[in-house]
């Protein structure tokens, strides 16, 4: 009995520790890794990334944070979630301009938000500040408003150690909610927008919006 309380205890402590990623990488032994939080629109991704930012900063680390520059909706430089709970950030035109401002030797945590508007490079960047001993967090869509993965993501979770999913609530049926379904007319796959453009749906919900797209 004692043997398997104690196999218990270690799988809660194994549990307990990968939830809490702040501790600081270990540069010595060059201990860096990569975590994805992906989901839908209005699902929390950025207030997911800002929560994560916030416990590195009160562990005093340093930390680079990136946002694509051409992600203006709420501020040209600051990372915004949608409950106005903002971070200045870096705006960059492309992934290989992120390498240009990090310091490899004193930063600890690289940030990225809407990591899916990045060009592909973004995979190699994000290795690269991994094997370099920096942890890094990017933040972005898993998928477009047409339910296809979205840029470089798939790519990202398969290199990444941590993946961590987030939902929206479904307008609809207020079942979860994975995806971006868009309310206006437009067939490109990037559209800054907000509640007016996106509404977040359930799997069912969305291949019903979709049926009475093809039906009108």
């Amino acid at each position: 009995m004692a043997k398997k309380s104690s196999k218990i205890q270690k799988i809660l402590n194994a549990t307990i520790k990968s939830m809490f990623l702040e501790s600081k990488a270990n540069r010595s032994k060059n201990k860096g890794w990569i975590e994805v939080v992906c989901g839908s629109m209005f699902s929390g991704k950025t207030e997911e990334l800002l929560r994560r930012i916030r416990r590195a900063q009160f562990a005093n680390q340093k930390i680079e944070i990136f946002k694509p520059a051409v992600d203006t909706r709420y501020d040209e430089e600051a990372v915004v979630s949608h409950d106005e709970t903002s971070v200045m950030s870096t705006p960059v035109n492309n992934s290989a301009e992120i390498l240009l401002y990090v310091n490899m030797e004193s930063v600890e945590v690289v940030a990225i938000d809407e990591v899916q508007f990045f060009d592909e490079g973004i995979v190699a960047v994000c290795n690269k500040l991994a094997n370099s001993g920096i942890r890094v967090i990017v933040a972005g869509l898993d998928m477009d408003y047409l339910g296809n993965p979205f840029g470089a993501m798939p790519q990202l979770m398969a290199v990444a150690e941590y993946v961590t999913k987030t939902h929206a609530i479904c307008v609809q049926c207020g079942d979860l909610a994975q995806y971006s379904y868009r309310t206006v007319l437009n067939d490109k796959q990037v559209l800054l927008g907000e509640k007016e453009s996106y509404q977040p749906l359930c799997r069912h919900c969305y291949l019903e919006k979709q049926k009475e797209q093809q039906t009108t």
